[in-house]
């Protein structure tokens, strides 16, 4: 699945195209990703994601394809497994950043998107709708991290964190905040929850007679 996404931000294009290159620092400001762990160029973390009442969480990698100072471009390539084995999705992102004045940045993003599993099954449809809405709320989140004043402390703890003793495996963990799931039929808006809506209720019904299903075995052993 391929999809073509434009946001603009409030910043200079050099802060942008920094932030961009930095996974640390952007990584927070996408709806339901968390990084929590970094090796030299592979950085690894989670994003979590539902349809209605089904919930996913996929844990993977990213690393950098490619990066063009001059042309502001970055290709990034992340994989991820669904943490219970129901599903796959990678993605290729490619992401120009452009100059639109002192202040003001355009940031075209190309996806190329693979997705497999019960939440692609059901929310396949809604990812080219939602895309868009959570780009905006990304641009929105980098536009609060880029404006926030620099925190002398976190620079500090940086660098001390750089001068400690690497760990064997030459892994640092990352210490961020859990993220909130991603709702595609909340984000989507009322016509998507009309259109899939009945589809997540039939969902719902189900995984309430599995979980009744199951704590009876329990009972009974």
């Amino acid at each position: 699945m391929e999809m073509s996404n434009e946001i603009e931000v409030n910043a200079p294009a050099g802060d942008v195209w920094a932030a961009f290159n930095d996974v640390e620092r952007i990584a927070p400001c996408l709806p339901g990703a968390r990084l929590t762990e970094i090796e030299g160029e592979e950085y690894r973390g989670l994003v979590k994601v539902k349809v209605g009442p089904v919930n996913a969480q996929y844990k993977g990698k990213a690393t950098f394809v490619e990066r063009d100072e001059d042309a502001m471009k970055v290709v990034i390539l992340a994989e991820g497994r669904e943490t219970r084995g129901q599903g796959n999705a990678s993605a290729q992102i490619t992401a120009m950043v452009e100059s639109l004045g002192d202040d003001r940045t355009r940031v075209g993003v190309a996806t190329d998107l693979k997705i497999t599993g019960k939440v692609a099954q059901i929310g396949r449809n809604l990812i080219p709708d939602v895309s868009a809405k959570i780009m905006d709320q990304f641009a929105h989140n980098l536009e609060e991290m880029l404006s926030a004043p620099a925190d002398d402390s976190s620079a500090d703890d940086s660098s001390a964190a750089d001068g400690a003793p690497a760990e064997e495996s030459g892994s640092r963990a990352v210490s961020s905040p859990e993220p909130e799931a991603v709702d595609l039929l909340e984000v989507a808006g009322p016509p998507a929850a009309k259109k899939f809506g009945p589809v997540a209720g039939i969902i719902a019904t189900l995984w309430i007679v599995r979980k009744i299903f199951k704590r009876r075995k329990k009972k009974k052993a």
